[in-house]
């Protein structure tokens, strides 16, 4: 292989790369705990937090409601990084090293 043809793969493997990110990044996940659900996108920012009292939940229990919100989000972002490495993770096996 030449290396012209080599520079042309890498250059098109960085293209393939930039819009598979690109697609991830408009991508929303939602993570859930208890009465708390949580929407980030793909590009880990927080887009939107939904909180359901119900009559069981007393809602000035605090700590109780930053545990459920903190869950949520790792969550959510836990989702974020799955699919992350389901989609960048076939560049890794091209480029070793890379990521």
């Amino acid at each position: 292989m030449n290396m012209q043809a080599l520079m042309r793969q890498a250059q098109n493997l960085q293209k393939d790369m930039l819009k598979t990110k690109e697609e991830i990044d408009k991508m929303e996940f939602t993570g859930t705990s208890s009465n708390v659900s949580v929407k980030v996108n793909g590009k880990k920012e927080v887009i939107n937090v939904k909180i359901d009292v119900d009559s069981d939940f007393d809602a000035s229990d605090i700590e109780i409601l930053e545990e459920m919100v903190q869950v949520a989000v790792n969550d959510a972002l836990k989702q974020v990084d799955k699919e992350t490495e389901k989609k960048m993770g076939k560049y890794s096996s091209m480029m070793p090293g890379l990521f």
